[in-house]
């Protein structure tokens, strides 16, 4: 009995070995392929860092040169600040119509004066033959008299007309028309606007804004893909934009793209800052939207870029002028292959499901 008993332990010891044995032969795969997993999650580098809150991205020169990481360097521009603004092509028919009835004021106030010259002249003989023993009756003095009178009111009548129309040009078109509309005959600025040669534009610029007679400025029908047109102050006006605040200028401008009643963009050197701003261009393609922003990366050393926040408010030369203490003349940004680091900095920012 105690033989077969110690047979039975040592057949169940036997089998207990040979099933430890085939668990590791099988389970030996799989942990081999647990180990080269840990050994390469710890081998893995971290190729984003955070310097003093900007990002950095480091990459190898052999993974730049895979993903064809293109670099140039900024050359240094100056730039003056532009003002934008919005206009109308104006209507001219209410300075035309003052400037016919003043004329017309005119004209029959010379009629008047005329006519006055001759009745004052009748009244001065019919009151000199009165007094020379009464040559001619009182009534007939009296009635001279009456005409001299009649025609003296009609004078000062279209006098008074013509004043009031000229102040009328005055208040609704400024001095500078009033003045051009009384004259007769017209200037020929003034026929170029009633030829229609030329357009009178109504800008409205900034309360503190400094322009002079003469200077230009850049204007394009809002909405519309056509070359800019040059367009000359004249003067101040005293009429007002209802929609935009501000001073309101004249300028004229040739009348071949532009209509009655266009809106109008303008764009013009802001002369209360006069003086260039110096800084760099960056290029449009060095250019990456995040979260609704603009950034370029900046080359730091042969394997790391920072990234970089730009303003893209002044366009100039296909990119974007900048002044920054971050950006200057000299330094490298990628212009191709930005959008790849972009991925890359993310893509380490993304918690391994392993480790939650």
């Amino acid at each position: 009995m105690n033989r077969k008993v110690a047979l039975i332990i040592g057949l169940q010891a036997f089998l207990i070995i040979v099933l430890f044995w085939v668990l590791v032969f099988y389970g030996k795969d799989e942990y081999d392929s647990y180990n080269q997993a840990q050994e390469e999650e710890v081998a893995t580098p971290n190729r984003v860092n955070q310097v003093k809150g900007a990002t950095v991205v480091t990459l190898s020169k052999d993974g730049q040169k895979q993903s064809d990481i293109q670099i140039v360097s900024l050359a240094g521009s100056q730039h003056q600040k532009t003002l934008n603004t919005l206009g109308n092509v104006i209507s001219i028919d209410t300075l035309i119509e003052l400037r016919t009835r003043y004329l017309n004021a005119k004209a029959n106030a010379n009629i008047a004066r005329a006519s006055l010259a001759n009745s004052k002249q009748d009244y001065q003989r019919m009151q000199a033959l009165n007094k020379d023993d009464r040559n001619v009756s009182d009534h007939v003095m009296l009635a001279a008299q009456a005409a001299f009178k009649s025609d003296q009111a009609k004078v000062q009548a279209a006098e008074t007309e013509a004043s009031n129309l000229n102040d009328t040009m005055r208040q609704t078109w400024g001095e500078a028309f009033a003045n051009e509309a009384s004259r007769e005959p017209a200037s020929p600025s003034l026929q170029s606007l009633l030829q229609h040669k030329e357009v009178l534009l109504l800008i409205t610029l900034p309360v503190d804004s400094n322009v002079k007679t003469g200077e230009t400025i850049s204007v394009v029908p809002t909405g519309a893909q056509t070359k800019a047109i040059n367009a000359k102050l004249v003067a101040a006006s005293p009429q007002t934009d209802s929609t935009i605040q501000g001073r309101t200028y004249y300028f004229r401008a040739p009348a071949e793209n532009l209509r009655t009643g266009m809106r109008v963009s303008v764009e013009m050197k802001d002369s209360a800052n006069s003086k260039a701003s110096d800084g760099v261009t960056v290029p449009a393609s060095a250019v990456v939207w995040y979260a609704g922003k603009p950034w370029v990366y900046k080359k730091q050393s042969e394997e790391s870029f920072i990234r970089l926040p730009i303003n893209t408010n002044n366009e100039i030369n296909g990119g974007w002028f900048n002044r920054s203490e971050q950006l200057a003349a000299g330094d490298n940004l990628v212009v191709n292959g930005a959008q790849l680091l972009l991925s890359e900095e993310f893509k380490y920012q993304i918690k391994n499901e392993n480790q939650d």
